[in-house]
């Protein structure tokens, strides 16, 4: 099985995953190659996978220099523009990396073209900028309604899955999770924890859907304090949980 999943931080607040099993290695979303190739030479690694979630510079941008270097195997989304993808991947399709079975999602909303990469055999989701521990991401091409769909996905997941997503938003995130939910206990504790962490300069990733489900605000749109507070914010009565996300991620973006 694989020895271990370990974030490598890049640029201000991104987390390169990397899968490690005995001497041969994976990356996702690898915006940064200075620090991959650090990694790889510290832990004397081969790189043998490169797994792409959608097309960012920040998550692409190291892609053609590991390629140089490396000639790695890479999996990323279909559409023929993003450079390097050997495997163009869509819903459903199925891969093994370093001998784990992976499934794609198409999780657009963040952008047209975001996949997620799930791994039963891992209990992981590495699910890009489409979620975020205590969030989700900005509708920089996507429309609610993807998100929406989207975010279901994951919500139907094994609560054990861990997840590992790609930016270091998870306190800001939770400061805006308490706006809506301010008497919920597991995200009060799960504030309180991230808090101590980030003041240690201690990653708060990986999360899991079982948290995720309890504290995070766009899996929880049918939860009535959510509900009421984005009437509240929209000056509308009765909306759907479409509508709640729709109101909350507005609101997100102008918190």
């Amino acid at each position: 099985m694989i020895s271990y999943i370990e974030a490598i931080p890049a640029f201000s607040d991104n987390y390169i995953w990397i899968i490690v099993k005995n001497d041969e290695a994976a990356i996702v979303d690898p915006g940064d190659a200075s620090v991959v190739e650090d990694f790889l030479k510290k832990k004397n690694l081969k790189l043998k996978n490169i797994l792409i979630t959608h097309h960012h510079f920040d998550h692409t941008g190291g892609v053609l220099e590991l390629i140089k270097n490396w000639n790695p195997e890479v999996f990323g989304p279909k559409g023929g523009h993003i450079k390097g993808i050997d495997n163009a991947l869509e819903e459903n399709d199925t891969l093994k990396i370093l001998d784990s079975n992976f499934i794609v999602y198409e999780t657009p909303g963040h952008t047209l073209d975001h996949i997620a990469f799930y791994s039963k055999d891992l209990d992981a989701l590495f699910c890009g900028d489409t979620l975020f521990s205590g969030g989700c991401g900005r509708l920089f091409e996507g429309t609610p309604n993807q998100m929406f769909e989207s975010l279901k996905k994951f919500s139907d997941l094994p609560d054990e899955t861990k997840v590992f997503c790609a930016h270091e938003y998870t306190l800001s995130n939770l400061k805006f999770a308490l706006e809506l939910e301010p008497n919920n206990k597991d995200l009060l504790n799960y504030y309180n924890k991230v808090t101590k962490l980030r003041k240690s300069e201690k990653i708060s990733l990986p999360s899991t859907i079982d948290l995720e489900k309890k504290i995070n605000p766009f899996l929880r749109t049918s939860i009535d304090q959510i509900v009421i507070n984005a009437q509240n914010y929209t000056h509308k009565n009765a909306l759907n949980s479409l509508e709640v996300l729709t109101a909350i991620r507005e609101w997100k973006d102008n918190y």
